[in-house]
């Protein structure tokens, strides 16, 4: 049993780390820039993979971190994807060849940044959280995304292995005309728009649990009715951590406020803002379903218990002038003690005329409660 409340205990501690991030992850009095990994290792080494195109070529392959010097300055567009951020040294080293400043790479090993957006002249930095629904858990779960847009290069780290980014990879590896003719710019609204993209997935996933739930709640509602309708709030809840912020972020790539995204772009971007819009509606619809579907919890519940009363007191009435006839036929007196006497105590039908007076007064009063349709 203890094992048991422990697990639960630790449960509900990860959970509320999930809606309630810590501000900072290193350390109380750690310098500014300490590269301190904050999450979970998920890999047992880090994989680095790159992809580098322009108009006619492509080149994809696994490279080490001294590899990825080369490909600093070519003028190709180069996408070199991290997965993988426990080891800090391969991140800090990739920070040093591509000369980012030490607070963003902080920021790239504490995953549990808010989405942002950063301009450092040279290149932009974005955060954002990709969303993936577990139905064997029936949770949804996420995980950071960081990037960094230069002139001629885009760096992204996940945590782990696995994203939702395939149809960009096969869109660079069929030669795709408008990709191939774009700058790294183009190729962040690509990543971003797949992001979003699979937000309408996982609501929909979302989506189908809470209608199940919404036609139990209506039929035959428990306490682990209750529990998935709470939990289906917090990932909502969730959900809307990782939306909010980043209709600001592509609102102001959009804007064209960074020359690094180039004009032809930002009509792209407004895209994904409007896609990111209707994401932020239909979380806001599926919230507004699950309020009223705890409201109508509440009342099945109510109106469950005022059943029971119902009938509880239909039975205490029921038996109040029965005990009262009871009460008299069970005084101690004697049965021929003059004017007051009860002959029907030596009568031989006096009991079976007693239990017939109790069930005429119940059957009418049973007849009264029809009639008056409390029954």
């Amino acid at each position: 049993m203890r094992k048991k409340k422990a697990k639960a205990a630790a449960v509900r501690s990860k959970n509320a780390l999930r809606l309630f991030p810590q501000r900072k992850g290193k350390s109380a009095g750690a310098s500014p820039g300490s590269l301190i990994y904050t999450g979970q290792r998920q890999l047992e080494q880090v994989r680095i993979s790159l992809i580098d195109y322009d108009s006619e070529t492509v080149t994809e392959k696994i490279i080490s971190v001294k590899e990825a010097t080369v490909f600093k300055d070519k003028p190709t567009v180069t996408w070199i994807n991290v997965d993988g951020l426990h080891d800090v040294d391969v991140v800090q080293a990739l920070g040093t060849q591509f000369d980012i400043h030490p607070l963003v790479l902080e920021d790239i090993v504490t995953p549990q940044q808010r989405p942002k957006v950063e301009d450092h002249d040279r290149y932009l930095f974005l955060t954002l959280r990709m969303l993936e629904y577990n139905e064997q858990d029936h949770a949804v779960e996420a995980e950071q995304l960081s990037m960094v847009v230069g002139s001629n290069f885009l760096l992204s780290f996940q945590e782990t292995i696995g994203d939702v980014f395939d149809p960009v990879r096969k869109r660079i590896r069929t030669n795709s005309k408008r990709i191939h003719s774009s700058g790294p710019d183009y190729l962040a609204y690509a990543l971003m728009d797949c992001v979003v993209d699979h937000y309408f997935a996982v609501l929909e996933k979302l989506g189908q649990e809470i209608e199940a739930l919404e036609e139990e709640v209506t039929q035959e509602p428990d306490r682990d009715t209750l529990k998935r309708i709470h939990r289906s709030k917090r990932q909502l809840i969730l959900i809307r951590q990782a939306v909010w912020p980043l209709r600001e972020v592509i609102s102001s790539l959009s804007r064209g406020e960074s020359p690094l995204f180039h004009e032809n772009t930002h009509i792209y971007l407004r895209d994904v803002y409007d896609h990111t819009i209707q994401v932020i509606e239909a979380l806001e619809s599926l919230r507004e379903i699950l309020n009223s579907m705890l409201d109508v919890y509440l009342s099945n519940l109510n109106h469950r218990l005022n059943e029971v009363i119902k009938v509880l007191t239909i039975i205490t009435t029921l038996f109040i002038p029965l005990s009262f006839i009871a009460g008299i036929y069970g005084m101690n007196f004697n049965p021929d003690s003059g004017p007051w006497s009860m002959p029907e105590l030596n009568w031989a039908w006096g009991y079976p005329a007693a239990l017939g007076l109790m069930a005429v007064v119940a059957g009418v009063m049973l007849l009264y409660f029809k009639r008056k349709k409390w029954l």
